[in-house]
């Protein structure tokens, strides 16, 4: 089963896909009013059955609910949220022990840490 994971942020959301458990790092996707419709996109092109939506505490997990009960509406695939407390920290570790370019930095630690939460689901 093709899996996406979506690590929600208020301007960026990070995302990682597990075909046949394998996981990988995808490019993110703006956090617009075109957001319902790319992850659409990227649910056909990858044949999505089931989301994980990462959630930490605080007010942020308020907003990160509000996202996924509006995914909820949209689409009619399955929506779960995971845990994802200290998931960027692993995701910048990863970086920094694959030694990636500083200026990509930005462009890929959201959907690195999308990946982090994929792997804790299919552990």
């Amino acid at each position: 089963m093709n899996i996406l994971a979506i690590d929600y942020g208020s301007k960026k959301i990070g995302l990682a896909i597990a075909i046949e458990n394998i996981i990988e790092p995808i490019p993110g996707i703006k956090n617009d009013a075109d957001v319902f419709k790319n992850i659409n996109k990227i649910i056909d092109d990858y044949q999505i059955k089931k989301i994980y939506v990462g959630i930490s505490e605080g007010e942020f997990a308020k907003l990160t609910q509000k996202f996924v009960t509006e995914l909820k509406n949209v689409l009619t695939l399955p929506i779960e949220t995971v845990e994802e407390a200290v998931s960027t920290i692993e995701a910048d570790q990863i970086f920094l022990t694959n030694r990636k370019s500083k200026k990509n930095y930005k462009k890929t630690i959201d959907s690195i840490a999308a990946a982090v939460v994929l792997r804790r689901v299919i552990s």
